[in-house]
């Protein structure tokens, strides 16, 4: 049978992770023959509102019932897959998606962003409600279904954990210039800890060949409306205050994925200083695993996950010496730099992930159709 998906997310034109996200998800559950689907995009006030290929209707933020046409065109889909993040849609919480979800009359895959471990009572409230209402619920990590499992009442056997997806990445050739490359990427904005890595490369000017760092990606759109480029620009100073200001390129600018790709594969480290304590999903996080790159990060709940089996560090927040002492050791030994460059296997590439996706989706809309045939029978056959 073919599949029809219908995906409700930010998408882009817009730049953020959730929209990133959904749009290889997009591409692969539609990349083989006899599946095809259509995106419902969320839109904030300042978003470009023109539709991208693949976008079927766009729900606009200041609209106050978007919720009811957004829901009418995924019913016109097999299935809808739902991303949730806080915040992402309209009212309290991004509370509108709720009178959605139960709108809909085909069967929902809600795929949870964020599961934060001391929700106000709202958002906890909110979020077992999405739950109980979605035929299913997915998570990229263990740790987040333990805390969605631990800390809301929500059904377990509605809950699967499915990976967060990666491009290929070994397939392009590490490329690396002379000296040591240090690489952080993604939108910017506080809260990703940049200061603590210059700090950190304060700390590592005496290697030789130097150090280079790399801090890839613009700021996040929504810290762009509120704050301007202020985090940027504080780093700007920072570095010239530390004296490192030649050691440091500044990419504002968005990477396609060939051009990622090739800027993660040119790195002898990714450093990944968040200050986030809540983190159960980072898209880069898995992609510099993905690709093989020895990791540095904060002990944010995806990083311990993640980088348990070693394929990385772990270091305390806020703690530049700490993330100094952790880079060197990389940088300096070999042996270790080869035990972390270990690539992850397959399933995390897009296509095992997308088919895992299909798998729960195909399971659905079975169960779906026998419920139908039994809500048709007459009532004494049922009895």
């Amino acid at each position: 049978m073919a599949v029809r998906y219908g995906l409700l997310s930010t998408h882009p034109p817009t730049r953020c992770g959730l929209a990133t996200f959904n749009a290889a998800l997009a591409a692969h559950l539609t990349a083989a023959g006899g599946r095809s689907g259509g995106i419902v995009r969320v839109t904030a006030n300042d978003d470009d509102q023109r539709p991208a290929p693949g976008v079927v209707h766009t729900w606009p933020a200041g609209v106050a019932t978007g919720w009811l046409d957004a829901a009418a065109a995924l019913n016109a889909f097999d299935v809808a897959v739902v991303q949730h993040e806080y915040g992402i849609y309209p009212g309290p919480d991004g509370g509108d998606v709720l009178p959605l979800l139960r709108r809909l009359t085909v069967p929902s895959i809600v795929v949870l962003h964020t599961v934060l471990s001391t929700p106000t009572p709202g958002q906890q409230a909110l979020l077992e409600a999405i739950a109980a209402t979605a035929s299913a619920v997915v998570l990229m990590t263990d740790t987040a279904r333990s805390r969605l499992l631990h800390g809301y009442a929500v059904d377990p056997g509605k809950v699967e954990v499915i990976p967060h997806g990666t491009a290929g990445h070994t397939d392009v050739p590490a490329r690396r210039p002379s000296g040591s490359h240090l690489l952080t990427w993604g939108l910017l904005g506080p809260g990703k800890g940049v200061e603590w890595a210059l700090r950190a490369v304060a700390l590592l000017q005496d290697l030789d060949p130097p150090l280079r760092f790399t801090v890839a990606g613009q700021t996040h759109p929504k810290v762009l409306t509120r704050d301007g480029d202020a985090y940027r620009n504080g780093l700007h100073r920072l570095g010239a205050q530390l004296g490192i200001a030649h050691a440091v390129d500044y990419q504002p600018r968005y990477h396609d994925e060939d051009a990622l790709r090739t800027l993660i594969r040119s790195a002898d480290v990714v450093a990944l200083p968040y200050d986030s304590l809540e983190q159960v999903t980072s898209g880069v996080l898995t992609e510099a695993v993905a690709a093989g790159v020895p990791v540095v990060a904060t002990a944010f709940p995806h990083a311990v996950e993640l980088l348990s089996d070693g394929r990385g560090l772990l270091v305390p927040h806020q703690n530049p010496a700490a993330l100094a002492t952790a880079i060197r050791r990389i940088i300096t030994d070999p042996v270790l730099a080869a035990r972390l460059s270990r690539p992850r296997t397959a399933a995390m590439h897009w296509p095992a992930v997308a088919a895992r996706y299909e798998a729960l989706a195909a399971g659905l809309i079975a169960a779906a159709a026998i419920d139908d045939r039994r809500a048709a029978r007459p009532a004494e056959a049922r009895s």
